[in-house]
This record gives C-alpha cells, structure tokens and sequence, in this order.
C-alpha cells in the first residue's frame, strides 16, 4: 500500500510540473501581449560541451588569436594616392603607405528619363525603350527593391519601420507599394525556391525537417522546414499531419503513384491483402488529388484511417517516382508526422524529458542524474564513433544502450522515458548505420528559429501571396547562408538579371558531389 501510493505521489508530482509550465507559458504569452519580456529560459545543455582544449606548448598561441590582415578581405573600390604637401627642399620619395578607410554610401537617386516620341511616315507613333537597367514596369530601382527585400526579410524590418526610413532618406514610397514589392511579381524567386528542394532531395544523404506554428488569415496553422547543410526549405500550410509533410516533400508535383513502395507501406499499416490488390490492379498513377479520390470512391474506400493510410501511401510512391531515394534518412524530434523513410530520432529530444523532471526527493534526484550521466556517456561515444567508425564497436554500443535502457529506478517517470528510449532504439542508433548522420536536430531548430523571430516580430500573414513570399525568401535567405552566398549579393544579380551568381540548386548538387567524393577518400579501404 505504501509503494502504491508513492507511485500516486510521483504522478502527481509530474502532473503538477506538466501544470506549472503550462501556466509559465501562459504567463509569458500575457507578459508579451502586455509589451513585456517573458521569463528568459536559460538552460545549456551538456550533450553539446565543446571538448577540451590540449595544453598549450611553450611558444604556441591558443587558436584563432593569431594576427591576420583585416583588410585582406576588402574590395578596393577607388585609390588615391597622396602626395607629401610641400616637401623640405632634398627629399626623397620612399614611395606610398596604405591606410584604408570603409565607408557605406546611402543616398536617394531620383532619375527623370525624358523619352522621345516620334510618328513614322505611316501615322505610328513609337517611344524611345528605356535603359536595359531600369526593371520593365517599375518606378524603383533594383537596388531600392532589393534593399526593401533584404532589410524585410533578412534584418526583419516592419513595413512600417521600412517606409519611415526610406522616408527619411527622401524616398516617396506608400505602404501599398512597399506591400506590392515585398508579396507580388516574385516568380522568379518562386521557381528558384522550387529548384532548391528537388536538388537538396535528390543530392541528399540525410535531411533534417522541423515545424512551428504559423498563423494565417486569423487562423492556426503550420511552418515545415526541411535541409540539410546545403540548404532550407520552408512551407507554411493549414495541418502538420504526414499527409501534409509528404505533400510538402513532393513540391511543385501533385501526383499520386502505387509502385512496390507504396504497397509495402500499406502492408506495413496491415492495409487487407484485397484492399492492397484492389488498389494496385488499376490505375497506378493520378494527376492529382480530385482523381486519386475519385479512385478511393470508386474502390469504396471509406472511413479516417484507411483514406489516410492509402493516401499516404500513394503520396509516398510518388515521392520516390520523382527520383528521392527510398533510403533517404529524415532526422527529426520524434513526431510522427515525419516518420518515413529511413527515420533518425534526435538524442537532445530524447533525453529532455529528464532534465525537465523535478526531483521528488534526494534519491528521485540521484537517479535522474545517474540515468543522464550514463545518456551523456553514450552519447559522447556515439559522437567518437561517428568522427571514425569503427564497425567492431557497434555490437559494444548497442549493448550499453539495451543494458541502459533496461535498467530499473524504482521511479516511474524515469522509467518511462528509458521504455520510450528503447522503443526507438533503431532510430536513436542510426548513426552505426549511418555515420553521416547527426546525432541530434538542432540544425533545423536553429534554421527554423529565425522563421519564428519573423512570426514574433510580424505576426500573422494575411493574403496568400504573403505568406508564400515569407517562405520563399525564408528559404532564399537560409540557403544562401549555408552556401556562402550573399543574400544581399543574391538579391541584386537576380533582379538586375546578371547571372554572376549561379543558380542555387546547381550550387547544391556540387557541393553535395564534393562532400561525398571527400567521405569516399576518407573512408579506408
């Protein structure tokens, strides 16, 4: 009777604590609608300490303190040597010393174009075209368009922010063509956004993917971000269901297709063995959604979970009948929406269950700091491992994750996140498969974390054309980042049409090609 009602205690104890973060997360949403900061969240995580540095030998300097040319990296723009002002009578020249000095040059340009009109000998009258420079249609040049573009986007400027400024430098602009700029006439960026995805899935190893909440037109609704370290997708939609997540991966497409992929995902639903016969007899390929339901009804397929299962299915052969690999792993949180594919599970999420408990007791808190001791042991070898893997270890690793998670605590919370962690044990040891794999997803968190600072920032969006342009430049804007690209370099090539800079997607697949050719020569023979 005694051990039963502990068992109550300690399961209160974790409801308790479920309550009181919901009702800090309130408090922090009413402090923020109130104009206030909410309570900071500081809370480092040890599976991520950077290793310790070696002892220092005599006469050597600690890394990175070296001294390097400041300006080895400068573009001279104008040089303009100085003569010494009247020199003393019998001097020599030694010639010329460099003192560089970096200045930003911000100032309205307003050009009247005066085009002449002329009338043919047969009544027509013709105007002089404009310079090749000016952008058809437009009465703002591409540096302002792409200032706007970059100040909004990549600086998170509010539009009303952006109009004051731009006033303040003596531009005349209105909101509503500041609105047009930044949502409209964007399908050149559009396509180049689409070109990203279908060139990181199919040069890819591994993806990472990660939502967030995104608000539309007043209503709840979802950001998925997909990448890897080549590049970032974002797409907002109305549902974060793996429905959803597929149709994302699939892009531009809307076909469905049955192939073998399709029907081992439905055997592995346990789908009837009739059910899966009848829908592979047919039709394998439909154009979109109103004839892959037409089929659904026709088969009389009815009911939540078998349109689902069958819909997710034929979303996922058409996935790979676009070219994506059936072994392409997707590293994610956990949530099952993103559970396809070769899944990888992220060890920070994992374990933070644990480091959010709070302790019933002293021996409540031993065993909790016992049990993370031996994750963060694990999780270090497992990060050895991956720099060099060595095949003999991965019977010794995945014994110690059995015997980890197969121990006792007497503490049914602990207990429950080992069970959880062994349930998912294949995707928490993806790694001895799969070195290329990282252990954790804190690459899409932090890539996604910058489409939440705009969400904060700016709330909702409000048209279609919005909330698009959003991903799209949000996309941009990332993958440029990880290429080494300058976004604000990015901007002024495409809209001054100069193709200097490559396309993003051909840039992808090169360095994809490069980074397998360099693990290839790695790997020993």
């Amino acid at each position: 009777m005694v051990e039963a009602l502990l068992c109550i205690i300690r399961v209160q104890q974790d409801r308790i604590r479920e309550l009181e973060e919901a009702v800090q997360t309130l408090r922090d949403e009413i402090a923020i609608l109130k104009g206030q900061k909410p309570r900071p969240q500081i809370a480092p995580s040890r599976l991520e300490q950077p290793a310790p540095r070696p002892p220092l030998g005599e006469g050597q300097k600690r890394p990175g303190s070296q001294k390097r040319p400041k300006n080895a990296q400068l573009t001279i723009t104008h040089e303009i040597p100085i003569p010494f002002p009247d020199p003393p009578a019998g001097s020599v020249s030694k010639g010329y010393e460099a003192y560089v000095v970096q200045e930003l040059v911000i100032r309205a340009e307003t050009t009247r174009y005066l085009r002449e009109r002329i009338v043919t000998a047969e009544g027509q009258s013709l105007l002089a075209p404009l310079p090749a420079h000016v952008l058809p249609g437009q009465h703002f040049g591409p540096t302002l368009i792409s200032h706007i573009l970059h100040q909004y986007h990549n600086n998170h400027v509010t539009q009303p922010l952006l109009q004051d400024e731009l006033a303040q430098l003596g531009i005349t602009i209105s909101a509503g063509q500041i609105n047009h700029i930044l949502t409209e006439d964007q399908e050149v960026f559009h396509q180049e956004k689409a070109e990203l995805l279908a060139a990181g899935l199919a040069s890819a190893r591994y993806i990472q993917v990660d939502d967030t909440g995104a608000r539309h037109q007043g209503k709840n609704g979802y950001c998925t971000h997909i990448g890897n370290e080549f590049f970032a997708y974002f797409a907002s939609t109305n549902s974060k269901s793996r429905v959803n997540f597929l149709e994302v991966l699939r892009g531009e497409s809307r076909a469905y297709v049955i192939n073998e992929v399709a029907v081992a995902y439905w055997q592995k639903y346990k789908l009837s063995a009739a059910l899966i016969t009848s829908l592979a007899e047919g039709p394998t390929h439909f154009v979109d959604a109103a004839a892959w339901n037409a089929r659904l009804q026709t088969l009389g397929v009815a009911g939540t979970r078998l349109v689902r299962i069958t819909t997710e299915g034929a979303l996922l052969g058409s996935l790979i009948a676009q070219g994506v690999s059936a072994e392409l792993m997707v590293l994610s949180d956990g949530a099952d929406q993103f559970t396809i594919l070769v899944h990888a599970a992220c060890w920070v999420h994992a374990e933070r269950p644990l480091a959010r408990m709070i302790p019933h007791n002293e021996e409540h808190r031993l065993a909790i700091e016992r049990v993370r001791q031996q994750i963060w042991e694990l999780y270090q070898d497992l990060k050895a491992y991956r720099q060099t893997p060595q095949p003999a270890q991965v019977p010794m690793l995945t014994a110690r994750f059995g015997a980890m998670c197969a121990q006792r605590t007497g503490y049914p919370s602990i207990n429950n996140v080992l069970n959880d962690m062994r349930e998912h044990q294949a995707d928490l040891l993806r790694v001895l498969q799969r070195p290329e794999v990282p252990l954790h997803n804190n690459a899409a968190e932090s890539d996604i974390r910058d489409y939440v600072k705009k969400r904060k920032i700016s709330g909702s969006t409000r048209s279609d054309d919005g909330r698009r342009s959003r991903d799209t430049f949000a996309s941009l804007k990332k993958t440029c980042r990880k290429l080494g690209i300058r976004f604000w370099d990015y901007l002024q090539d495409r809209l001054r049409g100069l193709g200097a800079v490559p396309r993003l997607a051909e840039v992808i697949r090169h360095r994809a090609q490069e980074s397998t050719a360099g693990n290839a020569q790695a790997v020993p023979a």
